[in-house]
């Protein structure tokens, strides 16, 4: 598969690239700084320049046409910037949907945010802003004619992955992001997923074994 990736420099991007470069699949990374393309280049991802916050639905569908997937791992980063968490997390996922549909992309695998369902509808705190961008992106995505997956991580943390989690409904806690990225990497290969939003954090059960039991 050739799988297109929003923010593809981001962490959990590049930890996923690896692991769909290692199956035999061609990850393409949506970059927009030059200085970022070594480092997919290192991971085995084929980087694509673009400006997330500063391009349209044309130009992103060039990038994703004749992929067979898509998914969108960008952020807004931690600066506190709540604008940003708008048109990124919200703006550049729903333009991504765009693009897939244009482009005649089914496949599309959201990173999204556990929670996201009890955001404060009234508050400007920003991780509440993320929330509710982060759920008006997961809706548009859920509304369309597609084969979409949401993932809904926990908190996410740089400790050595150790390739066990718990999907499903679930309460707070924490994953790390290898393990996210072990379980994008399964999910956009299991049919089981498709359709379906489900939390992921640290647990016990082999990835494969958890994402099986979706």
């Amino acid at each position: 598969m050739r799988i297109v990736i929003a923010g593809g420099h981001g962490q959990i991007a590049r930890q996923f690239g690896r692991l769909v470069a290692a199956a035999g699949h061609t990850p393409v990374g949506m970059i927009r700084k030059p200085e970022q393309l070594t480092d997919l280049q290192d991971a085995g991802i084929e980087p694509a320049m673009i400006d997330l916050e500063d391009t349209d639905v044309e130009a992103m569908t060039e990038i994703v046409r004749g992929a067979d997937a898509v998914v969108f791992a960008a952020g807004g980063g931690a600066d506190g910037n709540a604008q940003r968490k708008e048109t990124v997390d919200k703006g550049a996922a729903i333009m991504l949907a765009d693009a897939a549909e244009a482009a005649g992309v089914r496949r599309y695998v959201m990173v999204s945010a556990m929670g996201a369902e009890q955001a404060d509808p009234d508050s400007d705190e920003v991780m509440q802003v993320y929330l509710r961008a982060k759920q008006a992106a997961d809706d548009d995505l859920r509304s369309r004619d597609l084969d979409w997956t949401v993932v809904r991580p926990g908190r996410l943390t740089d400790d050595v992955p150790t390739g066990r989690v718990q999907v499903g409904q679930l309460d707070s806690g924490s994953v790390t992001r290898g393990d996210v990225a072990h379980v994008l990497a399964e999910s956009i290969e299991a049919d089981n997923t498709i359709g379906k939003t489900f939390d992921v954090l640290g647990g016990d059960a082999p990835v494969s074994e958890a994402i099986a039991s979706l």
